[in-house]
C-alpha cells in the first residue's frame, strides 16, 4: 500500500480478512524471513494494515517478519483529521500486534506533502502558525508512542527527481528549516527513536540521492538529529540501479544507518514465468547489497502480497509487484529474498483452506470516494458469499455493482450478486461501490462469512 507507498491520491487502502475456514500459514524448509534476517544482523519488515492483522494475513505477517510499518495509520490525515482531534485506533493494533510477536515497529509518516487533511491543507497560515501546528502534531504523535517505535520516517519524499526542494505545504511555508526542526522536535519527544529522511529514486547515484546526501551531511555538521535515511525502492523489473550498494555505502560512511524502506518491483502484467524469474533475481539484488553494508540495518518490503500492493491503482497495467501473490502463495521472489539472507532455494508452499476479502479504495476526491472489494480462494471454494465491515468515520455507500449492499447506521453489509457467488479454488471475484466521505476515510475492518 503506498497507500500500502502510501497516499490516498496516489493509491488503494487495504482492508481484509479471512474467512471462518481460514488454514495455518505457509511454513518454509528455511527458517522465516526474519530469523534469516537476524542472523545476518538485519530487521526485515512489511507494511501492513491494522484491521487486516488476522488470519492467514496475520500469520505470515507475525511470522516472516521483525518489524512492521503503519502503511496509513501513522499519517496526518488518519491520525488528526480534525485539528487537535487524534484517531489512534488503527496505528493502536499496529503497535499492539507487533508488540505480541516482537517486532518493531516503524513509523510512517510525521511530514509529507500528500495525505494530510483538508483543515490543514486548506488553511491559511503565518509561518508562525504553520511552524506551531508541525510542532504540536509531531510532539503529540512520537509522544504517544514513546519507547514503543524503533524509527521514524520523520520526513517523507522533501526533492524533486532533480535533487531542489518539492514546492508543497511545509517548504513553501516554512523553508527548508522545517527539516532540522522536524527532527529536533521528533528527537525532544522521543530521544531513543532512530530519526530518518526517507524518499524513493535516490536508490542509485543521481542527482536526487546527491541531494538528499548533501542534506543529511549539512545536518550532521549542524548537530541536528539525523540517524539514517530511507531508500523507497519502488522499482521497476530489470531495474535495479547498479550503482545501489555504492550509494548504500556512501551514506553510510556519513555515520547514519541507511534502511530499504518500501521496496516493491513492478512488471507489465500478465505475470509469467520470465518476469517472476527476473522479479526474483532483482529481490535478490536489493537484499544483497544491503547485507554487504553492515549500516545498512532495515528492509521492509510496502505490502507482502499483491493483493496489498498500491501499484495496479497507479500504474495502470503494472502489478504482481510483492513476494507473495493475492492467494497468499510465495512467489520466487520470496525465495530471491531468502537466498540474499543465506537462505536455501526452498520456497514454502501456499496456505491452504483460505478465502479472504481484501478491501481497497482506487480514486478519491474531496466529497466521495470509489472501491472494491475482492474475495479471492486458495485450498477452498465458495458458493456464495457476504461480506460485512463497519465504517469509522461516517462514510456511507451509494452506488454499488456486482453486488447487493445495504448499510445501516455506521454498518454496511453486501452480499453476491446472482451471476457471481460461486468463487472457485483460485479463482476471485469483484464487486464495487461508490461513498460519500468527510474529514477522514480510516479503514474499515471487512470480514467475509
Amino acid at each position: 500500500m503506498r497507500s500500502l507507498r502510501t497516499g490516498l491520491s496516489l493509491a488503494s487502502l487495504l482492508a481484509g480478512a479471512a474467512l471462518v475456514c481460514t488454514a495455518p500459514a505457509a511454513h518454509a524448509a528455511d527458517p522465516p524471513l526474519r530469523d534469516l534476517a537476524a542472523a545476518k544482523g538485519k530487521v526485515v519488515g512489511t507494511a501492513v494494515t491494522g484491521s487486516k492483522l488476522t488470519g492467514t494475513y496475520g500469520d505470515l505477517a507475525g511470522a516472516q517478519f521483525s518489524s512492521l510499518t503503519p502503511g496509513n495509520a501513522m499519517k496526518w490525515g488518519s491520525v488528526e483529521p480534525t485539528r487537535g482531534g487524534f484517531d489512534w485506533t488503527e496505528a493502536d493494533k499496529i503497535v499492539a500486534f507487533a508488540q505480541a510477536h516482537g517486532q518493531q515497529v516503524r513509523g510512517h509518516t510525521l511530514v509529507w506533502h500528500s495525505q494530510n487533511p483538508s483543515w490543514l491543507t486548506n488553511g491559511s497560515w503565518t509561518p508562525a502558525q504553520l511552524g506551531s501546528l508541525l510542532q504540536n502534531h509531531i510532539s503529540t504523535e512520537v509522544g504517544r508512542y514513546k519507547g514503543k517505535i524503533a524509527a521514524w520516517d520523520v520526513v517523507n519524499e522533501p526533492f524533486n527527481d532533480d535533487g531542489t526542494y518539492r514546492a508543497d505545504l511545509w517548504y513553501d511555508g516554512l523553508g527548508s528549516g522545517y527539516i532540522a526542526n522536524a527532527l529536533t522536535w521528533a528527537h525532544a519527544a522521543d530521544p531513543d527513536a532512530k530519526l530518518y529522511i526517507n524518499d524513493y529514486n535516490v536508490e542509485g547515484v543521481d542527482a536526487k540521492s546527491t541531494a538528499l546526501y548533501n542534506l543529511v551531511k549539512s545536518l550532521k555538521q549542524q548537530g541536528v538529529p539525523i540517524d539514517g535515511v530511507g531508500l523507497q525502492a519502488h522499482l521497476i523489473l530489470g531495474q535495479v540501479p547498479s550503482t545501489l550498494q555504492q550509494n548504500i555505502q556512501r551514506f553510510a560512511d556519513l555515520g547514519v544507518d541507511v534502511a530499504i524502506t518500501e521496496l516493491d518491483v513492478r512488471m507489465a502484467l500478465p505475470a509469467d514465468s520470465g518476469k517472476l524469474a527476473q522479479q526474483a533475481a532483482d529481490f535478490r539484488s536489493v537484499v544483497a547489497a544491503c547485507v554487504a553494508v553492515t549500516r545498512c540495518v532495515n528492509l521492509t518490503v510496502w505490502g507482502f502480497a499483491d493483493s496489498d500492493s498500491w501499484v495496479p491503482s497507479t500504474f495502470p497495467g503494472y502489478g504482481a509487484a510483492t513476494p507473495y501473490d493475492e492467494n497468499y502463495a510465495p512467489k520466487p521472489a520470496y525465495r530471491g529474498i531468502a537466498e540474499a539472507l543465506g537462505g536455501t532455494t526452498t520456497t514454502p508452499p501456499p496456505p491452504t483452506g483460505a478465502c479472504t476479502a481484501a478491501y481497497s479504495v482506487s480514486s478519491q476526491w474531496d466529497s466521495g470516494f470509489t472501491g472494491q472489494v475482492r474475495i479471492s480462494c486458495s485450498g477452498a471454494s465458495l458458493a456464495s458469499w457476504k461480506v460485512s465491515w463497519t465504517y469509522g468515520a461516517g462514510q456511507r455507500v451509494t452506488q454499488a455493482w456486482n453486488a447487493t449492499c445495504a448499510q445501516s447506521g455506521a454498518a454496511v453489509s453486501c452480499s453476491n450478486a446472482s451471476y457471481n457467488g460461486a468463487v472457485p479454488d483460485g479463482g476471485s471475484v469483484t464487486f464495487g461501490f461508490n461513498a460519500s466521505w468527510s474529514g477522514g476515510n480510516p479503514v474499515p475492518t471487512v470480514t467475509l462469512g
